[in-house]
């Protein structure tokens, strides 16, 4: 019979080896995954990571938007959840949604059951996984005002519900009550919104994406925002005052339009938006003394 450490070795139902990640990245960037996982459903996905050994290196990946992968690559498994895709109303009127939903079509379902509130997802570009992993927010709202509970799994493939009152939530940050990073991944929220009826949901959705489109470079590849806001201020402010839009390093360009987004032209290297990044921080210290803290995750390994 195979151990543990053995069957880690032995190519698992579903897995692909050596991926390349770049098409997985609203970037467009990325290296060589070592394994990539596409669970189908939720018990494929808790028997896969009941086969993985405990040594093995997970990254949980979802639209991409908000990630930088490295040019080396990423070690181990990543487990794309773009499959988990059950979104639906309960008796109760709460919704409940899977990892891989994205947060544009949540908005939608919401609203039209007449939960206005909930109109504020359509303008974050990722999924609902994602999005209570950083209590991501746009046009205002934030995910964790509405969330109720939440399903959570772990290394062993154990899944465990867990009410919201269980994390210490705040801006674009969710932890234990502890105050320790979280070691269990979110694979389905539930969300209870106060029923306001309105007619104009589709057209909220349209108007809040317009405005977006506005300010932002819609359209062209990029994460989203790349650093949090600091307190009492923008980044997008304090970047621009540097004089920095339309800075390049390789293909990497601080958007023109919004000073807080980075551009990749066509053939952007992981390591010239770091550079870029680089400069950004280092500019923005020197000027006002205010370091930022990137809301983009930088994962992987840096090209040898």
């Amino acid at each position: 019979m195979l151990n543990k450490d053995a069957k880690e070795e032995v190519l698992i139902e579903g897995e692909l080896l050596s991926q390349s990640l770049a098409s997985l990245t609203s970037w467009h960037i990325g290296g060589i995954a070592e394994r990539l996982y596409y669970p189908p459903d939720v018990e494929k996905l808790s028997h896969y990571l009941n086969t993985l050994s405990l040594e093995k290196p997970i990254t949980w990946l979802g639209l991409g938007s908000n990630v930088l992968i490295r040019d080396g690559g990423i070690k181990g498994a990543v487990i794309c959840t773009r499959q988990l895709q059950e979104l639906y109303q309960q008796a109760d009127g709460s919704i409940v949604a899977q990892a891989g939903v994205t947060c544009a079509k949540f908005a939608r379902f919401a609203s039209a059951r007449g939960f206005a509130d909930a109109v504020f997802f359509a303008g974050i570009p990722g999924t609902i996984g994602g999005a209570l992993a950083m209590n991501a927010g746009a046009f205002g709202g934030e995910t964790w005002e509405w969330v109720e509970a939440v399903t959570m799994i772990n290394r062993q493939g154990q899944f465990t519900k867990r009410s919201a009152n269980e994390f210490d939530v705040g801006y674009r940050s969710v932890r234990s009550k502890q105050g320790q990073p979280l070691q269990e991944a979110f694979i389905e929220g539930i969300f209870r919104f106060p029923l306001r009826q309105h007619t104009e949901g589709k057209n909220s959705i349209r108007e809040l994406l317009r405005k977006r489109s506005s300010s932002q470079p819609i359209g062209t590849l990029n994460c989203g925002s790349v650093y949090r806001n600091p307190p009492g201020d923008f980044a997008a402010r304090l970047i621009e005052a540097c004089q920095l839009k339309g800075h390049q390093v390789g293909d990497a360009i601080v958007s023109p339009k919004h000073a807080n987004f980075i551009i990749n032209l066509g053939h952007a290297k992981a390591r010239d938006v770091e550079a870029l990044m680089e400069i950004i921080e280092i500019s923005v210290l020197s000027q006002f003394g205010i370091k930022l803290f990137a809301e983009v995750k930088i994962l992987g390994q840096k090209e040898d």
